[in-house]
């Protein structure tokens, strides 16, 4: 009789959990009836203004950097953060964050939730449904992911660049950027760098998703353990975030200067074109890796905690809809 009971209750639930162990939150996810686009797009969104929040203030020091002609070095950067500081209080360092909170959020959300998608219909193509895509496939996904989120996303992005280098005086909110862009510079501005952003988007995101889903089947093959431990993942994050901004940060810095020709005097028109002056006026080191070395500092930490807080709230969205189900 007892022995009939442990059968009874036992096979499908665990057979279930298991599944929904595997390193590949997505899978996980097409295994589950109860978790839903929904989830991914909260998961993604709560991922994305976690991370933007935490790296702000450096953030905003880069931005400054790009779109100027003054030599970066590290002690400038931190010089800047102090007098911010000193002469517009604390939370000025976080100036631009509210347009950056309504770009990333949605941005986050749609990524994640797209990379999903995508790694569900290029397994199914290739024949991998349920499995670790091979690398080109999941190098692919990721640009997918990033292409879609910034496609959908683009002038909230324009307004945060806009945002973080003006005084507060000249935009009072959000509205007020996207009111006196349209009036004064035309509609069309807000998708001026457009182009470098995509362009930089699928080698950054691609690479990005690719060396964290790589390195999380690696340790998976190797320590046995479904999955890894926050300070695994926010480690692995932080090795796809210094890849993946290292390969188009010539290309951000493109985006920027364009992004912001409106108020900082520019006159960049093409990508080509912003290159070659950027090159002639401020060299390649120093003009087009403007801001580099902050960026190997605020990028792995940003995208480690992402990715983390992704991970780590999905699975945890996953439990929740087990146990749910399980007391139905």
């Amino acid at each position: 009789m007892a022995h009939r009971v442990h059968n009874h209750q036992s096979p499908l639930p665990v057979t279930q959990t298991t599944v929904l162990a595997l390193p590949s939150s997505s899978q996980a996810k097409d295994m589950s009836p109860g978790l839903t686009a929904l989830d991914s797009l909260l998961c993604g969104a709560f991922a994305g203004a976690i991370a933007k929040t935490v790296i702000a203030p450096l953030d905003r020091t880069k931005i400054i950097f790009q779109v100027s002609s003054k030599r970066f070095s590290a002690k400038e950067a931190f010089r800047l953060l102090y007098c911010t500081y000193l002469k517009d209080g604390f939370l000025s360092m976080w100036r631009g964050n509210s347009a950056t909170m309504v770009r990333v959020m949605p941005y986050a959300a749609i990524q994640f939730c797209s990379h999903d998608k995508y790694k569900k219909l290029l397994g199914s193509y290739y024949g991998f449904q349920g499995k670790t895509l091979p690398p080109f496939p999941r190098f692919l996904a990721g640009s997918l992911a990033g292409t879609t989120a910034a496609m959908l996303t683009y002038p909230l992005d324009m307004v945060r660049a806009r945002m973080a280098v003006t005084a507060r005086e000249m935009y009072s909110n959000i509205m007020h950027v996207f009111v006196r862009i349209s009036q004064e510079e035309g509609v069309k501005t807000l998708y001026r760098g457009f182009t470098p952003t995509i362009l930089g988007v699928i080698p950054y995101a691609g690479i990005t998703f690719f060396t964290y889903e790589t390195l999380k089947k690696l340790h998976a093959e190797k320590t046995k353990r479904s999955e890894p431990y926050p300070h695994e993942r926010l480690a692995f994050g932080a090795c796809a975030g210094l890849i993946g901004q290292s390969a188009s940060y010539p290309l951000d810095v493109v985006r920027r200067r364009m992004q912001t020709a409106g108020v900082t005097g520019g006159t960049y028109g093409t990508i080509l074109g912003t290159m070659r002056e950027i090159v002639v006026r401020e060299g390649v080191i120093h003009g087009l890796y403007k801001g580099l070395s902050m960026n190997w500092v605020k990028g792995p930490i940003a995208v480690g905690v992402s990715f983390t807080t992704f991970d780590v709230t999905h699975n945890l969205l996953l439990k929740m809809h087990q146990m749910s189900s399980f007391t139905h």
